[in-house]
């Protein structure tokens, strides 16, 4: 059985991550998983240092990113989406989103990717529906499978032969919840599912460093009994044969971790400069 951990938050996420990326690539090499995605969240801050030290040690890197997805009603907060590049058009595609979800007019409490970008910006990405965080996520546990079909078809319409049905079990209430309904909506729309662990810092030890840092960004204290507590102990990386016990019943979901990193084929060209080619206009005779 061979895993490709999909989704990790490192240091670059800022608020929310206290991944080493050293550290992380060094675990990915040492637990012998061919490949590694870092996903931080509305940022691609990591993907050059993530890419030189992944080649280094012989690990295939993925560079994507964890978005907020424009709400489809008003008045309501952004769900997440997962977004791996493929190949070079996907990264400039995924740039392109993020750019503008941070430039975009009007004020957001989120740097948020609109569908009509997602539309425009599609090619050579990979698209994973957000798990218990994503648009069918939201709907699956709000009781609507109704709109979480419709969420499915639409991103399926976006990204054909490129989308998946993300499943977590990462020690949140929602888990179960979520999987049930997912599977099932996977089963009736022929989607393939994909088992994630959204993770955050390196091993359970890590665990009260990462909530001292949340507290920080957040403005809160870890003392506060009412904090709201997004994160749990088990969001460390976890090895192969640990996947494999928390997905026993699924393995599809296994396997297509592996399918995934062989369609993301990425190459860039480093320490190179490479300017803008911007047109000039012709000088007038004499």
């Amino acid at each position: 059985m061979t895993f490709v951990h999909l989704r990790a938050h490192t240091e670059f996420s800022v608020v929310d991550g206290t991944l080493r990326l050293d550290d992380l690539v060094q675990a990915v090499a040492k637990a012998e998983q061919p490949a590694i995605a870092v996903t931080d969240l509305s940022n691609l801050f990591a993907a050059v240092k993530l890419y030189k030290a992944a080649r280094k040690l012989g690990v295939q890197p993925i560079i994507g990113a964890d978005i907020w997805l424009e709400p489809d009603e008003p008045n309501r907060s952004p769900a997440r989406l997962l977004l791996l590049a493929q190949n070079k058009l996907g990264y400039l595609n995924l740039c392109e989103c993020i750019s503008q979800a941070w430039t975009a007019p009007g004020h957001h409490a989120y740097a948020w990717v609109s569908w009509e970008m997602l539309q425009k910006h599609h090619e050579g990405l990979i698209c994973l529906s957000g798990a218990d965080n994503g648009p069918l996520g939201l709907a699956i546990l709000q009781g609507d499978l109704a709109k979480a079909q419709a969420h499915a078809k639409r991103l399926a319409n976006i990204f054909p032969d490129r989308f998946y049905i993300e499943l977590q079990r990462s020690g949140h209430s929602t888990n179960e919840a979520h999987i049930r309904g997912a599977v099932m909506l996977a089963q009736q729309q022929q989607l393939p599912v994909v088992a994630t662990h959204p993770m955050q810092f390196l091993t359970p030890d890590d665990f009260e460093a990462h909530e001292a840092r949340v507290c920080i960004a957040e403005g809160e204290t870890l003392a506060n009994p009412h904090r709201v507590k997004r994160f749990t102990r088990e969001q460390y990386f976890k090895t192969t044969a640990e996947m494999a016990t928390l997905f026993a019943d699924i393995p599809s979901a296994l396997n297509n971790t592996l399918h995934i990193a062989k369609r993301c084929a990425l190459s860039l060209v480093l320490d190179k400069p490479q300017l803008p080619d911007f047109p000039t206009p012709k000088l007038p005779n004499g």
